[in-house]
């Protein structure tokens, strides 16, 4: 009679294997009692990682408990292998957890008794976990921001949201990074700031469940950082106005300009330090010494605080430096007065001052046109010394002439 079980037991396995080909096939070494109730009509429930299950718990004496059995899908050999050992006959429900979203998995379930022979197994069961919930609907970049680029989006339907991944890429790369984690399911923007200027990126978002889930990326958004404004052009630095230098330039371009800056160096190789601001196209530097020179550059800056380059050289410019000096080309007497002539190479000289020394004295003519003095004040016998000097319209006057020493000798 046992033996009759045993060839039985043994043709309905045969016969189970042979007639499931299609589907993964349980382990070959369990000991089949085909007399123990075999479990049927059992349901589930899926999730994204989590499958539970619930069945007719088998009140038959000769149950124990209940074995469960589960493909692995990493495996290619079709084997189901036993995860879990329900020990209590009593029980109806079993959750598979740590699953892998949108996977096949298939499972069995068979009884087993106080000497651990198992029943028939059930039905093949065929259970797909949920697959990854959708990223966000719709993503959208703001452009044209000063140093930042602002996303915003749509939150996510689903309650089980607890964050969004903010992922960047450059055009220079197909790497991704992530940038920020921002925390909430109604939370709906994030600025990324500290950018390069007049640069493009690439954003996509993820979502993270509460259980640490990530789903696939979202569509990507491009959108670029705010230019700097547009250069300064046609800037000039005056050299002929004293006592300042006045810089001239075309107006910015931009249509939401702010002000202009002017910078300043005493040499074009060494640091420019900020002198002014100004809405003019104009600016005064106002130098109070003669022939100063210092370097230029002036730059625009928008409403937003971003400044343009400055130009491509800096511009030259000097405060009026005084007239060339003038030579003296003669100086003679006729025995009662003296006069002297002298030239200037400077056509700047409008008039000019005759400086007359002689014993402690010092006497100054001013504003002699020509090129020529005449000094009838004198007296024989006295050393007379004379300078002269240019005077431009400015009134700025040339450093002194070699001087000319000069003495009308007494008569015997």
């Amino acid at each position: 009679m046992r033996k009759l079980i045993a060839l039985i037991s043994l043709s309905v396995l045969i016969l189970f294997v042979s007639g499931c080909q299609d589907t993964p096939q349980p382990p070959k070494k369990p000991v089949i009692d085909q007399t123990l109730p075999k479990l049927a009509d059992i349901k589930f429930l899926t999730e994204l990682t989590d499958v539970g299950f619930e069945w007719k718990p088998s009140l038959d004496e000769r149950v124990s408990g209940y074995y469960i059995y589960r493909s692995n899908p990493k495996k290619q050999n079709g084997k189901l292998e036993r995860i879990a050992t329900v020990k209590d006959k009593y029980a109806s429900h079993y959750v598979d957890t740590k699953l892998k979203p949108n996977t096949q998995y298939y499972y069995r379930f068979s009884t087993y008794s106080h000497d651990k022979r198992e029943s028939i197994p059930s039905d093949t069961l065929l259970v797909t976990t949920q697959p990854l919930i959708e990223s966000i609907a719709f993503l959208k970049a703001i452009t044209g921001l000063p140093h930042r680029i602002k996303l915003i989006w749509r939150p996510h339907t689903s309650a089980k949201v607890a964050a969004y991944i903010i992922q960047r890429s450059e055009f220079s790369t197909t790497k991704w990074k992530n940038i920020a984690k921002v925390k909430g399911r109604l939370s709906a923007e994030y600025i990324d700031a500290g950018l390069e200027d007049n640069r493009v990126y690439r954003y996509r978002v993820k979502v993270q469940t509460y259980d640490g889930l990530v789903s696939k990326p979202s569509q990507i958004v491009e959108a670029g950082t705010k230019p700097l404004p547009v250069p300064i052009q046609n800037l000039t630095a005056s050299i002929d106005v004293p006592k300042k230098i006045v810089l001239n330039w075309g107006a910015s371009s931009e249509k939401d300009f702010s002000y202009y800056k002017v910078y300043r160096a005493i040499n074009p190789l060494l640091f420019y330090s900020y002198l002014a601001k100004t809405r003019d196209t104009s600016y005064e530097d106002l130098i109070n010494d003669n022939g100063k020179a210092y370097y230029y550059f002036v730059t625009a800056v928008d409403k937003d605080g971003l400044e343009s380059h400055r130009q491509q050289s800096s511009v030259a410019g000097s405060s009026l430096d005084i007239p060339e000096s003038v030579y003296i080309t003669s100086s003679n007497h006729d025995g009662r007065s003296i006069n002297i002539t002298w030239k200037s190479t400077d056509l700047r000289a409008m008039k000019f001052n005759v400086i007359k020394e002689y014993k402690d004295k010092k006497k100054i003519f001013t504003g002699i046109h020509g090129d020529s003095f005449n000094d009838s004040d004198v007296t024989k016998g006295i050393e007379y010394t004379y300078k002269v000097i240019a005077i431009d319209k400015y009134g700025l006057a040339s450093k002194d002439s070699e001087k000319v020493i000069i003495e009308i000798p007494k008569e015997n």
